[in-house]
């Protein structure tokens, strides 16, 4: 058993470093398709990041009737949270830091400043913002439960009807993103196979007198098979080191572009974040692609 796994890794080093051509052809090839897919999983997470930051710009806002005690709106933003789940984040604003945040926006604008003057008063009322994952149906839930509950009476309005137009626009953009994505990274991906699968099929296909003669000396279909699976393994391996080399390499230098592009997303970081993820596809998608069509056009030589 042992003296036949190291004849069947003889044979594949050996046929490797024979047709070193069609070898590296192989290599490159297996290369780009794993880059492209990486490529995918990098516009995913630059996806993901965008959605995100866009939906957390919209949120609901549930104001508060003048004399309500902060423990009371306290109260009702854990009644919130508890009632439901996929609110991403609330948070309290006080009638002062209301006014602050306003003064802050527009301290610019003499006009608005003027007039708040003449009012005299602190005009504002404590708040409390609401985001979800930006489904507008947990946005009417929610405008509803705070409309509706037995805290309704502390409230004194619900901003939800002003905004509902922008949050189903928001939400419709978002998921036409997400679709696009996954649409596009299956084409890719299919593509990549087929590309990938026709050229290891091409370094098999010069090979293929010496399955013909194994075949001739009683040579079993695994011990057939074994040399071409060892090669597609190192195909995959040395795919793998140049593309998980690239990525970094590549995340590190455009990292300040994409930051320009899309502010508070790290390129680089988000590689080194999902390190182990990268590592799992690359060398997955590259040894399971390799050994795959190497499976698969071996079958059909043996089945001649």
């Amino acid at each position: 058993m042992l003296t036949n796994f190291k004849r069947i890794i003889t044979f594949a080093i050996n046929d490797f470093s024979r047709n070193k051509g069609i070898s590296i052809a192989a290599v490159f090839v297996l290369t780009i398709a794993i880059m492209l897919v990486t490529g995918l999983f990098f516009f995913q997470g630059m996806a993901g990041y965008l959605i995100s930051q866009i939906q957390d710009k919209i949120d609901i806002t549930a104001y508060f009737k003048e004399g309500t005690q902060e423990q009371d709106i306290l109260d009702v933003k854990d009644e919130i949270l508890k009632t439901s789940p996929n609110i991403k984040n609330i948070e309290y604003i006080s009638k002062d830091q209301a006014l602050a945040f306003f003064n802050e926006k527009h301290k610019d604008n003499a006009i608005l400043s003027k007039a708040l003057q003449e009012v005299g008063d602190n005009p504002f009322l404590p708040s409390l913002n609401i985001t979800t994952s930006g489904d507008p149906l947990q946005y009417a839930q929610v405008s509803n439960i705070l409309q509706t509950s037995d805290f309704s009476k502390l409230i004194d309005k619900v901003d939800f009807s002003q905004k509902k137009d922008t949050i189903e626009k928001v939400y419709s953009i978002t998921t036409s993103i997400n679709i696009f994505g996954i649409i596009f990274g299956i084409v890719l991906i299919i593509i990549a196979i087929l590309v990938v699968f026709n050229t290891i099929k091409l370094a098999i296909e010069s090979s293929r007198e010496e399955i013909s003669t194994m075949k001739i000396v009683g040579a079993s279909d695994w011990f057939v098979r074994g040399p071409f699976i060892i090669q597609g393994i190192i195909y995959g391996a040395i795919a793998f080191l140049i593309c998980i080399l690239f990525s970094g390499i590549f995340s590190y230098f455009l990292s300040p572009q994409i930051r320009a592009i899309l502010p508070g997303f790290d390129m680089f970081g988000y590689f080194l974040t999902n390190l182990g993820i990268f590592v799992l596809i690359q060398l997955g998608f590259g040894i399971g692609v390799g050994v795959i069509s190497a499976l698969i056009v071996v079958k059909n030589h043996l089945e001649v």
